[in-house]
């Protein structure tokens, strides 16, 4: 637990799901040995109440164990905001930070910078100005939201800066820094356990690394809440199966929702290996030794590019659009004859090579840090 230095300006960081352990990882890392006379917090919310996925995260990722936890849980999206919301509010009396910061757009997100800035404590954003245009997509609501909320805006990809000052945000609030999240797998790449180690412990055959696999997640509303979109998909998945072996990490929301449209008949089969949802030096792994990525993920996205792998994004639109202008994304929607398309190119050698993106370095935490610090010095010597 991070001890506070009530003389200092205290930041108080908020991390609520899984995607958000690792951009808060490097974040927490970066306020602990930068000397810029900052201290910091963790508030965690509960919004992932899978407590032993929990743990693996904060274990494996070496986040400092919350000082505190606000057990949330699970519920509707209006349900888990309010309790996010009414829970915050006290420990903003407890800690009377200086500013609280948010990573990325869940739930968690969105409803501690609401508490925040009506208590008229500044917000910090980091993975701002992120926009996929589709407002069916709640995470869109949320990043929107949290934009406008917020005094300082950190972003990942140079482009993101037109979205926030065409919806009306001041260019002095943007920094442009680089992506958290890619910190994470810079630092932790060395350690990923291997496919093929991943693979034994689950009583696999090393037919899969052997033939060269493909790595699938799916777990978007938008993808296993339909049941014939649900069909359509798995019916095309099963399909590549017989000629790229797939790996399929299957989220446990996931596997409700194939087990209620009567579907397990097509995923339960010799080319598509069943895991239960793993670790993320596991996932690292996985990624990594595949031969192509196919999810409805936003962050895999971004570690597909960082990788060098070639990742096929089933959904109609991305708010990563970097990964597919320089990285290795390819986004195809949900139709059966894009899916294949783009799995036989990437068999055939013609999937996407790309590039890094700028500041892409693994150092985007450090430039986050000192730029809350000298903002805290402007704000101090304003005063």
């Amino acid at each position: 637990m991070m001890q506070q230095d009530r003389s200092s300006p205290h930041i108080l960081c908020v991390v609520g799901a899984r995607p958000n352990f690792m951009k808060i990882a490097p974040l927490m890392r970066a306020f602990r040995s930068s000397g810029s006379g900052l201290t910091a917090s963790l508030v965690h919310t509960g919004q992932h109440y899978d407590k032993a996925m929990k743990h693996t995260f904060f274990d494996q990722l070496n986040i400092p164990e919350p000082d505190v936890d606000l057990g949330v849980g699970s519920g509707s999206h209006a349900v888990q905001t309010a309790q996010i919301m009414q829970r915050f509010e006290p420990v903003l009396d407890q800690y009377k930070p200086s500013a609280v910061l948010v990573v990325g757009d869940v739930n968690s997100t969105i409803a501690c910078a609401l508490v925040a800035a009506k208590r008229q404590i500044p917000v910090i954003h980091v993975e701002a100005g992120l926009r996929s245009g589709d407002r069916t997509m709640p995470e869109e609501i949320n990043r929107i939201l949290t934009d406008q909320l917020s005094d300082l805006l950190f972003t990942t990809e140079s482009n993101a800066a037109a979205n926030l000052t065409r919806e009306g945000i001041s260019e002095e609030k943007i920094f442009f820094t680089g992506n958290v999240m890619i910190d994470s797998l810079r630092y932790n790449l060395a350690n990923a356990v291997p496919a093929r180690q991943t693979l034994s412990e689950a009583g696999s055959s090393s037919a899969f690394v052997d033939q060269r696999y493909g790595l699938l997640t799916l777990h978007r509303p938008s993808n296993v809440d339909n049941a014939a979109v649900l069909r359509r998909l798995l019916e095309t998945l099963a399909k590549i199966s017989q000629v790229t072996p797939l790996i399929f990490p299957v989220h446990p929301r996931t596997r409700t929702k194939i087990t209620e449209a009567r579907l397990d008949s097509l995923i339960e089969n010799a080319n598509i290996l069943l895991l239960p949802p793993q670790g993320y030096l596991e996932m690292l792994g996985l990624m990594a030794d595949a031969q192509l990525v196919l999810t409805d993920s936003g962050g895999i996205q971004e570690e597909t590019t960082a990788l060098g792998v070639p990742c096929v994004t089933l959904r109609d639109s991305t708010e990563r659009p970097i990964t597919v202008e320089q990285g290795t994304n390819t986004v195809v929607g949900t139709d059966p004859a894009a899916i294949e398309r783009a799995h036989a190119g990437i068999i055939n050698g013609a999937g996407k090579a790309g590039r890094q993106p700028e500041l892409w370095d693994g150092k985007a935490a450090e430039r986050i840090v000192a730029a809350i610090a000298n903002w805290c010095r402007s704000a101090k010597a304003a005063a």
